[in-house]
């Protein structure tokens, strides 16, 4: 499974970031870089766990606002 948040604006909230990009694999990635994902979790501090993975979305600002986007894709593994 990969998972896409991002904000149509190009921006999610104060930040330069429009989201970022979450797989099976990010919470080990996470973990082999000495990061505690649920502390940031907790804490509501995303843009630093992803900028440490090099998983936000930066776009720039696109100048539309649409709305926010979520995007998953689910494919069976096979084998």
């Amino acid at each position: 499974m990969v998972v896409l948040s991002g904000g149509t604006d190009g921006t999610d909230g104060p930040t330069d970031a429009a989201g970022a990009i979450a797989d099976g694999e990010t919470i080990a990635r996470a973990r082999a870089k000495g990061l505690d994902p649920w502390d940031y979790l907790q804490r509501n501090d995303s843009y630093p766990f992803f900028e440490a993975l090099n998983d936000l979305l930066m776009t720039g600002p696109t100048r539309t606002n649409v709305m926010d986007v979520r995007v998953m894709l689910i494919g069976k593994r096979e084998g």
